[in-house]
């Protein structure tokens, strides 16, 4: 494993101890075997406050996306209080419509990182042009497109074969074109998150 995918491995692992949940469903993840915290007395913990629990649901749907800043994520908060409908679902639909997060779901890339690593190096295009931003929010109808060179980078054949995960209804992929195009925004029931996320407790977090 190279230098910088072992340090993005311990990174994701790192999120996931701290987090206390194996956070991608990801059949590696260090807290599969172990059912409470580290340590000895890890299954004696005290019972969290609401001010822990709002701080923790935050801190997983930040880490989920790849460790979003937190700077970066209240704008995000902000945003979604401006859209008409719910807050939490909307903060969601949000965040599932970054290029990342885009690229991910299409299955051609195996973590979020990897989608965000990818996309920096400039191996995507968004309506046909290059584009190495992975924060960058779609809009229903956009199309990604993986560059030639990526085309042949063993994360990404490994990914596109993988049964561990499904693409979701709201991107349409074409893996024989390495292709895929964002149909829409999706509700909280149709995100496929390996772990209960609840934005509303995000919203609580930030509206104390």
């Amino acid at each position: 494993m190279a230098k910088s995918d072992h340090k993005r491995h311990s990174a994701k692992h790192k999120i996931d101890r701290r987090l206390g949940v194996n956070l991608w469903g990801r059949p590696k993840s260090p807290l599969n075997s172990r059912e409470y915290g580290p340590g000895q007395h890890g299954q004696r913990r005290k019972k969290p406050t609401d001010f822990g629990v709002q701080l923790m649901a935050k801190q997983k749907l930040k880490g989920y996306y790849g460790n979003i800043g937190e700077k970066q994520f209240k704008k995000y908060y902000q945003k979604a209080t401006r859209l008409k409908g719910d807050t939490g679902q909307n903060l969601v639909g949000i965040l599932e419509t970054r290029l990342d997060a885009v690229l991910y779901r299409s299955k051609m890339v195996p973590t979020v990182f990897a989608a965000r690593q990818i996309i920096n190096h400039g191996h995507v295009l968004l309506n046909g042009k290059r584009c190495n931003i992975a924060s960058v929010l779609l809009r229903p109808g956009d199309e990604i497109a993986l560059k030639e060179k990526a085309k042949n980078i063993p994360a990404v054949l490994e990914a596109m074969g993988s049964v561990e995960r499904d693409v979701p209804e709201y991107v349409d992929a074409d893996h024989n074109k390495f292709t895929a195009k964002f149909v829409r925004i999706p509700g909280l029931d149709e995100v496929p998150y390996p772990v209960q996320m609840e934005p509303n407790l995000v919203v609580e977090y930030y509206s104390r």
